[in-house]
């Protein structure tokens, strides 16, 4: 019988191992809403064949020593576990996954590290638990795919990659990713003066008041919102994601101010995706971490076109350096020069010394979703798609962001060690109001 092959952990997934920790699950979860109703048994098969035209999903952490160098994963030809399973209908049901789907990730020891819930006829109409907060209800029936997956393993557009493929399956139809927005292109250029220095410790996400009852404050909590997409004047010099940018960091300033939080500059963590959309995706944990810095001066009584043209020009800038993942120093510290539990302690070490240099948050906008998301005929096409990161302390909040359908969803996530639902609901509502600031009167 042939050895079951084995890759080494590449950076970004032996970081996440040596950082794992119990109380605050290290899991994406992507919930996707369909009109219409799913069929169990084609749903399993379907997800199975598209596990097995994405083999490196099909993987499990090899045992080893504690000696060893590297961490290995090991691929299955098929899974371990059942991967898919079915809630029973409700009205609470659509809550219960969500709070299992952030409670327990699934195991690295068992293939694949990925669990697809489906709740039936979704009604749930509560603003921020998956309503609008234009007032505009989910839909009263239908279906809810809850995606969860272990961010050791893989991230959230890898991930939505294989659920495009299961959707092609399922339906028999065309699900391609759509071809990407064609902007123009400028040599990259920024203006430094007046940025923080990055030895600068950046502002804290201030104390709001957590939950006293919600199990110890372990755990994150989560709303989920729809809202209309930011306008913005035909030929803009900033995009989207620039106003979503600005719109976070207004946020969290305005947020520190009601605090009485002590005044320093921001600075947010932006994820970039370079990898193609189509079947030839890699997957695994793809993306690589930026920062965008901003200065406490001028995020008090902003120069809103000024800051956004500002905004555009670091984000542009940021995107076309080229830096690996986490950044050299992580390169170095996942070399096998030692055992992985010596450079475990020593990642875990430097991470709790680092914590004051921490971005202030994590900002994720997965843009338009490329994948029509079609299940064919009785299902539908996917009408609302959230995306929410992880939100583990010192960050302690991420807001991350995708559009569907002409629609912008917005999952605000955050450590119940820090806030408190009431804090989330407060959170979103500031959100809206900074983003819809961003606006320019058509």
């Amino acid at each position: 019988m042939t050895a079951p092959l084995r890759i080494p952990f590449p950076v970004v997934d032996e970081v996440s191992r040596h950082c794992v920790q119990e109380e605050e699950p290290e899991t994406v979860l992507i919930e996707v809403h369909l009109p219409g109703e799913l069929d169990p048994g084609r749903l399993r098969k379907a997800f199975l064949e598209a596990l097995r035209r994405h083999p490196r999903i099909l993987m499990r952490e090899a045992p080893g020593p504690w000696y060893r160098r590297r961490y290995e994963w090991e691929l299955t030809d098929e899974p371990d576990v059942e991967a898919v399973s079915f809630a029973p209908p409700g009205p609470a049901s659509l809550g219960e996954a969500r709070a299992r789907a952030m409670a327990v990730a699934p195991p690295l020891t068992a293939s694949p590290p990925i669990r697809l819930e489906v709740v039936p006829a979704p009604g749930d109409t509560e603003s921020g638990a998956g309503g609008g907060a234009d007032g505009r209800p989910a839909a009263a029936t239908g279906t809810a795919l809850l995606l969860t997956l272990n961010h050791t393993a893989l991230d959230g557009p890898a991930c939505l990659r294989i659920l495009a493929t299961a959707a092609e399956i399922y339906g028999g139809r065309d699900n391609s990713a759509a071809a990407p927005p064609v902007r123009p292109a400028e040599p990259p250029r920024t203006d430094a003066a007046g940025l923080p220095s990055p030895w600068t410790p950046p502002a804290r996400v201030a104390r709001g008041a957590p939950d006293p009852h919600r199990g110890a404050r372990r755990g994150n909590g989560l709303l989920h919102t729809e809202l209309l997409l930011p306008h913005r004047p035909k030929g803009s010099p900033y995009t989207v994601n620039d106003q979503l940018m600005v719109a976070t960091a207004l946020t969290l300033a305005h947020w520190n101010r009601e605090h009485a939080a002590p005044v320093r500059p921001l600075r947010i963590t932006m994820p970039v995706d370079d990898r193609p959309r189509d079947a030839t995706m890699p997957i695994g944990n793809g993306t690589r971490l930026v920062e965008v810095p901003f200065s406490a001066g001028e995020l008090d009584t902003p120069d809103l076109p000024a800051l956004l043209r500002r905004t555009a020009l670091r984000t542009r800038a940021l995107k076309a350096l080229p830096r690996p993942q986490l950044g050299h120093g992580a390169t170095l510290l996942t070399a096998p020069w030692a055992p992985v539990a010596v450079r475990g302690a020593l990642t875990r070490g430097l991470r709790r010394a680092a914590a004051p240099w921490m971005s202030t948050t994590l900002l994720s906008n997965i843009g338009r979703i490329p994948y029509p998301l079609d299940f064919g005929e009785g299902a539908g096409c996917a009408h609302a798609v959230w995306f929410s990161a992880p939100a583990r302390m010192p960050r302690g909040l991420t807001f991350t962001l995708a559009s569907t359908a002409g629609r912008l969803h917005l999952a605000v996530r955050w450590s119940r060690a820090l806030l408190g639902h009431d804090d989330g609901v407060h959170l979103r509502d500031l959100f809206t109001h900074h983003l819809h600031s961003t606006e320019a009167t058509p």
